[in-house]
Parts: structure tokens; sequence; C-alpha cells
């Protein structure tokens, strides 16, 4: 029998672009305030990428930050996943992009697409790969550019939305690791709920779809809100489950930093003090799936988990999708 390796978290990193859009710049762009914003969301500010800059360039750094916390080089890395929604082209993959940038000819690369859960996705798979013995160090890395498909004339989508990206290393260990255990489900009936319309095969490109704004995200709020918080308890409750944890073994809940008031109608729901978690969507919007390791990232620099703490991520987005996972940081 193949020997079954433990993923040890080696480090994480993050990078956000340089502008800041806040909410009285929006009150500028479409008929809204501050004040409602602030009130249904919790966002007060979020970040923009610039025209030229590209969500593989926001991979890149958030790569080379993690990369040097965890003092390795590039050339250690045997795998590199990217979970993005905004992805620089169809193809080659944003994950192929990445790879070059980091100069890492010979290193396997791919996309994952699963939207806000993208990065919990990401954690299931890169542990798959470690704990078979397939892969040794993977680099995973949660990078957006939601600005570059919003539809800035939508004031019930536009201020939601912001960039970012974030980057984890994980490696093969030789005792249990630092992933206790993660869950992911889908539910595709949901689908019309969230979702871009077009670029795809349904609709290509053309004249057409571009004047319809069709290659704009496009949002069920109220529904989403209800299916979001049911699924992000549920798979909190099931990671937890999987872990052997109870939930006063959680030093900080972190989860997908969509809505303000998804965020404390999960705590409840789960029974968790809004105390024990972590928010920081006033500052980022919602960035899919780069908040849940971003937010991890901000945690862990500001002093607000130790070495040796555990965490739980969660997480929900279109498709519908959702996941969650316990980790040791």
């Amino acid at each position: 029998m193949n020997k079954k390796f433990g993923v040890k978290i080696l480090s994480t990193g993050s990078y956000f672009p340089k502008k800041v859009l806040t909410n009285a710049d929006l009150e500028k762009i479409v008929e809204t305030s501050d004040e409602w914003i602030s009130a249904r969301t919790g966002i007060q500010e979020r970040r923009i990428s610039e025209k030229n800059e590209y969500t593989s360039d926001l991979a890149y750094k958030a790569s080379l930050d993690a990369l040097k916390t965890a003092n390795i080089t590039p050339e250690q890395i045997d795998l590199i996943l990217v979970a993005t929604v905004t992805p620089d082209m169809f193809f080659p993959s944003t994950a192929c992009f990445l790879q070059k940038k980091l100069g890492l000819m010979l290193a396997p690369a791919f996309d994952l697409s699963a939207a806000c859960s993208g990065f919990i996705y990401g954690i299931t798979t890169a542990r798959a790969f470690i704990e078979s013995g397939l892969y040794k160090t993977i680099l995973l890395v949660g990078a957006e550019e939601l600005s570059k498909i919003t539809d800035w004339t939508d004031r019930n989508t536009c201020v939601l939305f912001g960039d970012g990206a974030g980057a984890m290393i994980l490696s093969a260990s030789e005792e249990s690791g630092d992933v206790l255990s993660t869950y992911i489900g889908a539910d595709a009936s949901y689908s019309d709920l969230l979702f871009m319309p077009a670029g795809g095969t349904v609709n290509p490109a053309t004249i057409e779809t571009v004047n319809a704004k069709m290659h704009t995200t496009k949002m069920q709020g109220r529904d989403v809100f209800k299916a979001a918080v049911q699924k992000m308890a549920f798979a909190a409750q099931k990671a937890l489950e999987f872990s052997g944890k109870n939930l006063e073994d959680i030093k900080l809940f972190i989860p997908h930093q969509a809505n303000m008031r998804i965020i404390e109608a999960v705590a409840k729901k789960i029974g968790i003090s809004m105390n024990s978690v972590f928010v920081n969507i006033h500052k980022t919007g919602n960035i899919s799936s780069a908040t849940t390791i971003t937010a991890l990232d901000e945690a862990i620099k500001t002093g607000k988990l130790q070495n040796g703490d555990i965490v739980e991520l969660i997480a929900f987005g279109g498709g519908f999708t959702w996941g969650a996972a316990v980790i040791r940081v």
C-alpha cells in the first residue's frame, strides 16, 4: 500500500491592487449612497486593478509573498493550482501564466473554477494530490479581478465586488499535517441565480451580447442570501464533524466575505459568537475565491492567529458551490 502523507501548510501570502474605490466614489457612478451600501453589505471600500493589471499579476505577487514567508524558491514548487472565475483568458490557464512569471517551465499548472468556493475546492484538490504522494509541494492561489466583469450601472451588484489575490503553499509531511478536514458540495439547480450569461458556448461573444452587458455578473440577491446562509452553515458543520473537532476547538472562523448580513446569519446558525469570526469585508468587498485566503493571511499577519491555532474556512459561490476546511496554521 502506498504511504499516505500528511499535508503541511508552509505559508500564506496576499496582494491587493493599490487603487481604492470607496462608497463615496460609487455615489458618483451610480444612484447609491455610503449609508445604503454600508447598511446592506458592510462594505466601505474595495480594491480595483488597473486596466493593464491582470489576474495572473495579482496571483504572482501573492505567490511571491507566500514564497518569501515559507523561505523556499519557486523551483521547489511541483504543482500550481489557481482558483479563479476571472482568468486572464479562457486558455491558456491563469496558472500557466503564473508558472511563466515564476519561471517554472516544468511544473504542471491548471485552474479551478468553483466561484467563491474555489479556494476551498483548491485545498481539497491539493490535499488529495499530496496525500497520494503524487506531488510534494503545491502552490495554491485564489485570484480575482471581479471589477472587470462588473456592470458598473447596476447598483445592486457593482457595490459588492473587488479585486485581490491570496496564496498558500502546502507540502507533504511525515506527520498528520495541518489540513484536518475539508467538505465541498454543489447544486446546479440554482445556477440561474448567480452567473455570467455570455462568453461561453451558450452565448458566444457578439456585438449583441456585449451591448446587452451579458459579459457581467448577474445575481438574484435575495435568493442567493438564503441559500448561502444554509449551505455555508451546513458545510461548516460537516467539515467540523470530519475533523473530529468541536466548536470550542476553533480559534477563528473565516467565512467568505460576501455580505456582512450573510456572515452574521451564518454565525448565528452555526451557534458561534461574532467575536470568533474574522471580518475584513469592510475594506475588501467580495473578491470571490480570494476572500478566505486573503482573510486568513491577514489574520496571521496581524497576530489574531498564532502557530498551532485551528481555523475553519467557509465559502459559498455561484454554481451553487460551497465548502469548508478545518486547518491548523
